[in-house]
């Protein structure tokens, strides 16, 4: 029997990475947060559709919380350093875009953005850019010679590349063309829930073909039951990608967005992140995530939830990081 002590043991031992958070990091109530639910590792999104300038301030701006949040968060650069989180009782954030727009055209700027501890990169959000298409786009074409050219130098410099919001055209051909595994870090099986924002089983066949990880993704739309969502309902999506692709490439991608507000939602809808238009989604004012699981200090419930379905110890610890863990060794070293 499983009791909320040994299932709370598993976690508190556990490597926990959450494949994609993008709360207002602005926010006081975000750290104390991940602090609260124990996350080892995450992968902030610190740029969406903001170009090479803007991105720098975003730097700039991280420089700032690292200093003013020592004590519970350090910077994300290699696999060791999530080691070393877990060690120091600290989350280590990984510094991570969701969409390569902030090179603009110029490909140097990969090298200066990895130097300044840029290591997640998604190809394209939601629709084109000069790298490839993203799933929203009218048309997929795939990669552009730009974009295979993006993945390669990404691949040598150690940048993990993401390909969530990203076109299935593209996202196949990106799959092909990296030497080094990549991830889908905040999807669930459009078999499960039919929405472009899913990913189609050939694209999940061929993630893992190349090693990848999937992260489960909270988001409530992706859900069975939408806003009516509870922990389990999410738990349910995690089943169903393990079942599909096996328990060695299925992590955690809760993409909360913690503190953010009903404009975030419309700028992140924008076309090109500028005109807002009608969103594609139903979004409430506030969002709010699924029901017992709203934020990261709810993580810890996830242990208790997969545990009394039956996985073991060493399952749901590869569940909650231990396989992004993997992936982040072989990419970034």
């Amino acid at each position: 029997m499983v009791t909320a002590e040994s299932a709370r043991k598993v976690y508190d031992d556990a490597i926990v990475i959450d494949g994609l958070n993008v709360s207002l990091w602005s926010s006081p109530n975000v750290y104390p947060s991940l602090s609260a639910g124990g996350v080892t590792a995450i992968n902030a999104t610190m740029a969406i559709w903001e170009g090479f300038q803007e991105t720098l301030d975003r730097l700039a701006g991280w420089s700032g919380r690292f200093r003013e949040h020592a004590g519970t968060l350090s910077q994300g650069r290699t696999a060791d350093d999530i080691l070393k989180a877990k060690a120091d009782g600290k989350t280590a954030v990984f510094l991570g875009w969701q969409n390569a727009s902030p090179i603009e055209n110029d490909l140097d700027r990969l090298l200066l953005f990895y130097d300044l501890g840029v290591r997640v990169i998604q190809v394209t959000y939601n629709e084109r850019n000069l790298l490839g298409n993203g799933c929203y786009e009218r048309v997929d074409d795939g990669l552009s010679n730009f974009g295979l050219d993006a993945v390669k130098i990404m691949n040598e410099l150690g940048i993990l590349v993401d390909l969530s919001h990203v076109g299935d055209r593209t996202t196949m051909e990106t799959i092909e063309a990296s030497d080094k595994p990549v991830a889908f870090t905040h999807c669930n099986a459009r078999s499960f829930v039919d929405h472009v924002r899913n990913k189609p089983d050939d694209a999940l066949k061929a993630l893992v073909e190349k090693g990848g990880v999937v992260g489960a993704n909270a988001w409530p739309s992706f859900l069975l039951k939408g806003y009516e969502s509870e922990l389990a309902d999410y738990v349910d999506a995690i089943e169903d990608l393990i079942e599909r692709v096996g328990i060695d490439h299925v992590g955690i991608g809760t993409d909360f967005c913690q503190d953010q507000p009903y404009s975030f939602f419309q700028y992140l809808f924008a076309q090109q992140g500028t005109k807002i238009r009608p969103i594609p989604l139903p979004i409430p004012d506030p969002h709010y995530h699924p029901h017992g699981f709203e934020g990261p200090d709810q993580m810890p419930d996830l242990a208790r939830e997969l545990m009394g379905r039956g996985y073991s110890k060493d399952d749901t610890s590869k569940i909650l990081g231990g396989n992004f863990l993997r992936l982040f060794r072989e990419v970034m070293g």
